[in-house]
């Protein structure tokens, strides 16, 4: 059976996109960034290409916005509405993973959020935390909100170097059957450093 994940994140800058690489190579998946807002000339897709086999098949965003904000500003000032319903799985017979905007509460347009997105696309998600001051509240709330959705966390990426306090009393909060992922700091990444991460998990 292929895994459909939605990586989502405690905010923004906390490594979705090299959480997505790690697992689109890993899982040999398809990627699929919905919404892309600002960096056109250096998207996600386009930095995931970068750092993924050549053969992975990308999927088209349903929405690039070229405005670095929040979605729904974004589209805003492009005089288009981000609609909920414009969202449905890619058609693909592989795994596929799916990379979110910010985090849970990003708004997509005046009405809905990523974390509804997450909720109609009704698959299990990645969370992904980074420490820093701030990242236990942070994440707690994200876990608490997925979970109010009965939205399953099937994995907890914790992202760099962890404060054992901080993550301690994180792990005391994830359900014990959310697997927990550790992926090492990195100062830039390139397709040799995604294998060998891969090399060294077992998702």
């Amino acid at each position: 059976m292929y895994k459909k994940l939605f990586v989502t994140g405690i905010g923004t800058g906390v490594g979705k996109t090299i959480t997505s690489a790690v697992f689109t190579q890993y899982f040999q998946a398809d990627y699929w960034k919905p919404v892309q807002s600002g960096d056109l000339h250096q998207s996600d897709s386009m930095s995931i290409r970068a750092l993924i086999d050549e053969h992975l098949k990308i999927h088209k965003e349903n929405y690039r916005l070229k405005v670095a904000a929040s979605p729904h500003q974004s589209a805003r000032m492009e005089n288009i509405e981000i609609e909920l319903d414009d969202f449905a799985l890619p058609q693909t017979n592989n795994h596929l993973i799916i990379e979110g905007a910010g985090g849970l509460f990003v708004p997509l347009n005046e009405q809905f959020f990523v974390i509804d997105l997450i909720e109609k696309l009704s698959i299990p998600t990645v969370l992904v935390s980074r420490d820093y001051l701030g990242c236990i509240n942070h994440t707690l709330l994200s876990i608490q909100a997925l979970l109010q959705r009965q939205i399953k966390i099937d994995y907890m990426v914790l992202n760099g170097k962890f404060n054992p306090d901080s993550e301690r009393i994180i792990l005391k909060n994830i359900n014990e059957h959310t697997k927990i992922i550790h992926l090492p700091e990195f100062n830039k990444l390139n397709k040799a450093d995604i294998k060998k991460i891969c090399t060294t998990l077992s998702l």
